[in-house]
């Protein structure tokens, strides 16, 4: 028995501190971090503004498919006519250059598609990834070392250049954005299923696995019940990360001219139209990278806090403690007491082992005195033997 238990059953006081749920504490380790939270409304706000854009451009009154020609100078090029890129209060952020269509439409719009095939690429490598990860986890040595060397293949191929071959021979007539999204996606899973095949492999040796395994549990079943509840933790922070590298690659393809086509709005696209405008049109080329600089910052601040949150090694690093402190500022203004009730239960633990200890030391010394005595006695009875009788 331990020493606390000792003594909290010495004193009588219950030291056990209520269990804090692990969503609380997520929730708790990620307002913790400032940056994350910033990260986290600009997050908030962009996916509010891809899910709005219908109503956003309604209230606007423009489109992002319809042309203004008589909003453009012909003769200076198809330069938008009036100052800061033909800004006015029907269009809120200027037109776009030989064409005069409404440039917050089509961030707008272009934002929802950016942001789809990015969600569309990520929910892919996660589903292959942890499918092959977990059957290379459990499954035979053969077929673990068949499923890592094609994983490794994966991961040694460049995505770029994979992405720009499959996509250059597929049709047009196929959904273009669906395609970007199956593309990067099945190219790009090779990480997750390393990271998912490292922690299954840890987790079939604990012994609540080896239980249902003996209990006649099947392969998948356990897998499904008792592995994926511990994978949620690694695959949710990876996701998090991978969100907008798949964002940048989407707009690195329609760069390139092999991803989203025109008229679908997309950033990336935006970006290749503008081009040849940054000298004469510069809020063109400025606000797709900007919108598309600011996403993805975001989101990697973002993913970098949860992955932060969901670590308890690099959770325990955080001023958690924060908002505690702030109540213990305005109790002490209220004359209130700041103290823990759970400090004081561990202190009067302490407490009662230190009464332990003393009580301990005291029979020890009683013993050592009945020692003593008992010595004494001993001492005695040998001199009354060897005395003289005479």
């Amino acid at each position: 028995m331990s020493e606390a238990l000792v003594a909290s059953q010495a004193v009588g006081t219950d030291i056990s501190v209520p269990a804090v749920s692990g969503a609380r504490q997520f929730w708790r380790r990620l307002r913790a971090q400032r940056a994350a939270l910033v990260a986290a409304a600009v997050v908030a706000l962009l996916v509010l503004v891809a899910l709005a854009a219908p109503l956003l451009t309604a209230i606007e009154g423009q489109d992002p498919f319809t042309y203004h020609p008589s909003l453009i100078d012909s003769a200076r090029g198809g330069v938008p006519t009036g100052s800061f890129g033909g800004i006015t209060g029907d269009h809120w952020l200027g037109i776009e250059p030989q064409t005069g269509r409404d440039l917050f439409a089509r961030l707008a719009y272009g934002a929802r598609v950016s942001l789809g095939v990015a969600l569309g690429a990520t929910v892919v490598q996660v589903f292959v990834g942890v499918v092959i990860g977990v059957a290379a986890g459990l499954g035979s040595r053969w077929v673990d070392q068949l499923l890592s060397r094609v994983t490794d293949i994966i991961v040694a191929m460049p995505l770029m250049i994979m992405s720009l071959a499959l996509l250059a021979i597929v049709p047009d007539s196929f959904p273009r954005p669906l395609l970007v999204a199956l593309v990067i996606g099945l190219i790009a899973w090779g990480n997750v299923a390393k990271i998912v095949r490292a922690q299954t492999l840890t987790l079939k040796e604990l012994d609540y696995v080896a239980a249902a395994r003996l209990s006649g549990w099947g392969t998948w079943r356990i897998a499904r019940r008792e592995l994926l509840p511990g994978l949620a933790a690694p695959v949710i922070t990876y996701s998090a990360l991978l969100f907008p590298m798949n964002i940048s690659a989407e707009a690195a393809l329609s760069f390139l001219g092999v991803g989203v086509k025109p008229p679908t709005p997309s950033w990336g696209q935006m970006l290749t139209a503008a081009d040849v405008w940054y000298q004469a049109a510069p809020q063109y080329l400025l606000l797709p990278a900007g919108a598309l600089f600011v996403t993805v910052l975001s989101l990697t601040v973002l993913g970098d806090g949860v992955r932060t949150a969901l670590d308890p090694r690099a959770a325990s690093r955080l001023r958690v403690g924060t908002g505690r402190k702030r109540e213990a500022k305005a109790d002490a203004k209220s004359g209130r007491s700041t103290v823990d009730p759970s400090v004081n239960a561990v202190k009067t633990a302490d407490a009662g082992v230190n009464d332990v200890k003393s009580a301990s030391a005291g029979v020890n010394t009683i013993k050592s005195t009945d020692a003593s005595v008992n010595n004494v006695k001993s001492t005695g009875a040998n001199g009354s033997t060897k005395e003289d009788p005479a």
